[in-house]
């Protein structure tokens, strides 16, 4: 007969007890060894198994908007960044320590997406580490404590908040999220009010991460009833928690509550005020709550088959056929009644609360976005259905008798086969083309995959590796191949549209505006006036109806349209669709200066120029001046990115300021640009040393005209000398304006001897 070791007693570990056997054990001097293994494997095999993601590029999903193309996180850990995450709501979110953290990365791997990865997956490992120790500790079970948390680490569902930079805010809210518990645990052991402010500040920080962690009060009032064993009548606490009358349980958590509502608030005011909520015209209530009792399944179904992930799952155009969300509506309630009828055991009801209750600020039923369900929403709820797996298979094993080495082989073999699943679903995340490929062929009918797919196509050098390319053997493949995913968006979103218009004539206008670039890339004018054209009738019907949720897709489409027609020398109908563009960018900049003031001054200085090719010469200045003090605001923020268009503006404004006869300020503005043109030519001299020739020549003309001779000869021959250095590794290009400085300087000569 076989023995079973598991039987035998075991005072270190407390692993042969039943799962719900109380022990108290909550002293650090108890744990072993062999926790601290635990801890260093949990967290090298994390790390390992994630690292190819530290090769992966930025993503133009998200990414752009959190780290790349964000000049206040490209500033690092100024004051003035401080000051602006603790404010902005860019991203339809108030999470401060997030902006911080991919702030505090670009203040040491700059725009290097190694490190930021990097960051992530550190961040993850932390978690993972965190939760064993948590569990370890509120529970004194090893097994099922390490159990849980290596399903954590290494289930493919976790992949995505892992992979992708741009969630950064859901493991580091995590992260404090478990701190926080940790901390009340401590409080539980000895309620005092210096260990109840810990538990309140780290709950503070885990919503300066991410909201999401709002549940976090319902969480520890389940965590009394196990495995701290708060509730009067429970048995002894294995971490030395002390019970107390139930009021008082609730009346704990009241701050913590009030702390709650009040990100909530903001969560919401931010995310209304991003256009990031739908309304109940685009998306039902029904709609909704078919839609989460579905969610709710799938989730679970993904855990246990974890095949077929995407970033994106469309939501469904009209509602979920009745048999689906019903029997999937069963399956909880089934899940459910199993729990209380085997509520003796409290790992199975505190699990399936934790699950359902976290999930609830992401159920869908205020509808954030476009998605029906999301993998990163299950990085923490699946939590408590790992610890009723743990839990159970150790109850299972204890009643069946189950022979150790048993135990660990098959559990061995589940996460081996779990790591598989995730390294493979990991190259998902190589570029940004690889992940809507994938996602196209994952999700079925998905037109916005298609059109993120098509946009990945059309920026190659950002959106795909070496080994995308080597698809495309030329540039116009890729383009016929963009095209082709584009029309298929298009043909669904027009089918999609007439059944709720609310919720897709949005989308179908931005796939519009996309493919218009792409024809409009291919000189294919005509076709790209008839998409744009289309775009803004679908933004100028939603607004008649209520206010446009996109209206920064509105004023891409007719910026679009306006260039479009200024290229085609329609300037009355560049301009109208351009000022157009301008008072819907200036409503936005109210919102977000950050975000929008570039897009004002751009259209500006469209404006400026239409003006000036129109010969409206004051109305052109007037516009430049309007640009000017934005210009000068954007510098300030980020000098290497805005300050060549400042120094093109003054210029441009010198020129409009000479031809009115105002010398004084064409002057200022000419010697101000040339200064500038210096900075820049002595960082990036193949770049602005031809800007820094041109300004010099203007202003050396000026100079000649206020008579200042031996100023304009000195700064004719600085030009001179540019033009002479550029005119030998391209003569062709700049040999015209060689002689054109050498005439002036002739010209300037005879003026200044006549004889």
């Amino acid at each position: 007969m076989t023995t079973h070791k598991t039987l035998r007693p075991s005072s270190g570990r407390g692993d042969s007890r039943s799962p719900d056997e109380p022990v108290r054990s909550g002293r650090f001097d108890s744990w072993t060894t062999r926790d601290a293994i635990s801890c260093v494997v949990l967290a090298v095999a994390t790390i390992a198994l994630y690292s190819p993601v530290i090769g992966h590029p930025f993503l133009i999903l998200d990414d752009n908007q959190y780290v790349v193309a964000n000049p206040r996180v490209h500033e690092g850990l100024s004051w003035s960044t401080i000051k602006w995450a603790l404010t902005s709501t860019t991203a339809s979110n108030w999470h401060p320590l997030t902006w911080l953290s991919h702030a505090f990365d670009c203040q040491f791997f700059g725009l290097n997406p190694a490190g930021h990865h990097a960051d992530g997956i550190m961040i993850h490992a932390l978690n993972v580490v965190l939760l064993f120790l948590l569990l370890r500790w509120l529970t004194a079970r090893a097994r099922p404590s390490l159990l849980v948390a290596a399903l954590f680490a290494w289930h493919p569902l976790n992949v995505e908040s892992v992979a992708w930079v741009a969630e950064r805010k859901n493991v580091l809210s995590t992260f404090f999220f478990l701190a926080a518990i940790g901390a009340y645990a401590w409080y539980a052991q000895k309620p005092r009010w210096d260990r109840y402010l810990a538990v309140i500040i780290l709950f503070a920080f885990g919503l300066m991460a991410k909201p999401m962690v709002i549940t976090l009060p319902f969480v520890l009032l389940l965590l009394d009833y196990w495995p701290l064993h708060r509730v009067p009548g429970s048995p002894p606490s294995a971490c030395g928690a002390t019970p107390v009358p139930v009021a008082r349980l609730f009346l704990e958590k009241l701050p913590l509550l009030l702390l709650s509502a009040a990100s909530s608030v903001i969560t919401l005011k931010a995310q209304q005020a991003d256009n990031a909520v739908r309304t109940l015209h685009q998306f039902p209530i029904m709609m909704r709550i078919e839609n989460a009792v579905v969610a709710y399944s799938l989730y679970l179904w993904k855990m246990l088959w974890p095949a077929r992930l995407a970033v994106l799952y469309p939501y469904p155009a009209t509602g979920l056929p009745t048999g689906r969300w019903i029997s999937c509506g069963l399956v909880l309630l089934s899940i459910s009644a199993v729990d209380v009828v085997f509520r003796s055991r409290r790992y199975l009801l505190v699990g399936w609360l934790w699950y359902l209750g976290i999930l609830v600020p992401v159920a869908g039923l205020v509808q954030v976005g476009d998605q029906a369900l999301a993998d990163r929403y299950a990085y923490v709820p699946l939590i408590g259905m790992f610890i009723i797996v743990a839990w159970g298979l150790a109850e299972l094993s204890h009643a069946y008798r189950v022979d150790r080495r048993w135990q660990i082989a098959s559990a061995a073999c589940a996460l081996l086969a779990l790591g598989i699943v995730t390294y493979r679903q990991l190259s998902c995340w190589d570029s940004e083309y690889d992940l809507w490929v994938h996602t196209v062929a994952v999700t079925g009918e998905n037109p916005i995959a298609q059109d993120a797919l098509a946009a990945a196509l059309m920026q190659p050098d950002v959106a795909m590796s070496a080994i995308d390319l080597q698809e495309f053997d030329t540039d116009q493949k890729r383009v016929d191949e963009a095209r082709g995913h584009y029309r298929q968006a298009l043909a669904s979103q027009r089918e999609l549209a007439p059944t709720n218009p609310g919720a897709y004539l949005p989308d179908l206008a931005y796939t519009l505006i996309n493919f218009g670039n792409l024809e409009q890339t291919e000189n294919n004018l005509e076709q790209a006036r008839q998409y744009y054209e289309e775009a803004v009738q679908i933004h100028t019907r939603i607004a008649q109806q209520s206010p446009d949720p996109y209206p920064e897709d509105a004023a891409a489409a007719l910026t679009n349209l306006g260039a479009l027609e200024k290229t085609r020398l329609e300037n009355d109908k560049g301009l109208h669709h351009f000022e157009a563009a301008l008072a819907i960018y200036r409503g936005l900049v109210k919102q977000d200066p950050v975000q929008y003031l570039p897009n004002v001054a751009e259209l500006l200085n469209n404006l400026a120029i239409t003006e000036r090719d129109m010969k409206h010469m004051d109305e052109a200045r007037q516009y430049y001046e309007d640009m000017l003090p934005i210009r000068r605001q954007l510098v300030e923020q980020n000098r290497k990115a805005y300050l060549p268009s400042l120094a093109i503006t003054l210029n441009d404004l010198g020129i409009l300021d000479g031809l009115a006869n105002r010398n004084d300020d064409a002057r200022k503005r000419y010697e101000e640009a040339a200064g500038i043109y210096r900075q820049l030519a002595r960082e990036d001299s193949s770049a602005y040393t031809r800007y820094l020739a041109g300004t010099l020549s203007n202003l050396a003309s000026l100079y000649g005209n206020q008579n200042r001779m031996q100023e304009a000869r000195a700064v004719y021959h600085e030009s001179l000398t540019l033009y002479q250095e550029l005119a030998r590794d391209d003569p062709a290009k700049y040999a015209g304006d060689v002689a054109r400085v050498e005439a002036s300087l002739t010209d300037l000569d005879k003026k200044s001897d006549p004889k």
